[in-house]
């Protein structure tokens, strides 16, 4: 399928016009639009832009709240509870994240429950927000939602990606950072595939009949007929994983976890998250951590390349790499282009305000290059 590209720069103005068209305020559409740009230069499309049309849906359903913030609803000095109150995920995650990180710094460490906000986008950027303070950090994440990944050995889809996520930051180096979906592969990355027209590896999809495949189809299935599921990571341990996600980020939070009593939202995606925040100089191992961890990297590095191996990498260097390459311009296939116009006609349609097609906006940055 053909592909375009935007600048960065120019991808997130368009998005703050579209929120702001909506009725978020200058903060709010600001947050979402860095975040969700930041995802597609981190190489992760599936949770990049391209989110856009479910989040209108679940706008114009009358659940995702604009201009919502994040509110305290338990307090004991290292531990948190937060209501993301049904608003943005970015503006909410990032705020209850601060809360952490100033609580972490102040008393060595902070157990953070977020319930109830929408959508988070991808949860490595809150580890990195930790990383940044020079916490560590630690969350689990579960998404209430359709369910979408079948347990192992089970052919119905019974729970979300639930992904699992870690920050570690090492003085002198680039950070650590860990940041999968306990399922063989996002389900985004599988709406990427499909809008794409791809095949997704073998081993992450079955079928409605519960047979194995290679066609992301199966997750986008046509009105009336039966979804396919996603695997769990790695058979039994992914999906053991999965579970303990779930119980952590949602019953233990106040959550809710992905059931049929709780499958109640027509569009929206909620997402519950427990997060570890800890500052790692209060544990007194004043240069010996920064030191063992650079010469473990070293040591694990200079293993010998198997054949056609282009060398090891650490978590976190994809994304880096993916913010090089994409600096410039970001690409966009033509089927999310066509969903993100049509997103942009709902939004002018209901808020009365008009919002320029991105297909138009990319046609005339095309021009001005040219």
């Amino acid at each position: 399928m053909a592909e375009s590209s935007l600048a960065p720069d120019a991808l997130r103005r368009w998005v703050v016009d579209l929120w702001r068209a909506a009725g978020s305020d200058a903060g709010e559409a600001w947050l979402t639009a860095d975040h969700l740009v930041g995802a597609n230069l981190a190489g992760h499309d599936s949770h990049g832009v391209g989110m856009l049309p479910r989040y209108v849906q679940a706008w114009l359903a009358g659940e995702l709240q604009l201009n919502r913030h994040a509110a305290v609803s338990s307090d004991s000095g290292t531990m948190l509870g937060v209501d993301g109150r049904r608003g943005m995920g970015q503006v909410v995650a990032g705020e209850a994240m601060a809360l952490a990180i100033e609580r972490a710094r102040s008393h060595g460490v902070c157990v953070l429950g977020l319930r109830d906000a929408h959508h988070l986008g991808r949860v490595g950027h809150w580890a990195e927000q930790a990383v940044a303070a020079g916490m560590v950090s630690i969350h689990f994440v579960n998404a209430m939602s359709l369910p979408l990944v079948a347990p192992h050995g089970g052919r119905e889809a019974r729970f979300a990606t639930n992904p699992f996520t870690v920050g570690i930051p090492v003085p002198g180096r680039e950070p650590l950072l860990l940041d999968f979906a306990t399922s063989a592969i996002a389900v985004g990355k599988v709406r990427v595939a499909h809008l794409g027209g791809k095949k997704v590896p073998p081993g992450a999809l079955l079928d409605a009949e519960g047979h194995p495949t290679d066609d992301p189809g199966v997750m986008f299935p046509p009105p009336g007929r039966p979804l396919g599921a996603l695997l769990p990571f790695a058979q039994h341990k992914g999906y053991a994983l999965a579970m303990v996600v779930e119980v952590l980020a949602a019953a233990l939070t106040g959550g809710e976890t992905t059931r049929p009593a709780n499958l109640k939202y027509q569009a929206g995606v909620w997402n519950n998250m427990l997060a570890i925040v800890f500052d790692p100089q209060r544990l007194r191992s004043g240069t010996a951590f920064a030191d063992e961890v650079c010469a473990f990297v070293d040591w694990v590095c200079s293993a010998a390349l198997q054949d056609g191996s282009a060398g090891i990498l650490m978590p976190g260097d994809p994304e880096r790499a993916a913010r090089r390459a994409r600096a410039a311009a970001i690409p966009l296939d033509a089927a999310t282009v066509a969903e993100l116009d049509a997103a942009a006609a709902a939004v002018a349609q209901a808020g009365g305000q008009a919002v320029e097609p991105l297909s138009a906006r990319m046609a005339a940055a095309g021009r001005a290059a040219g």
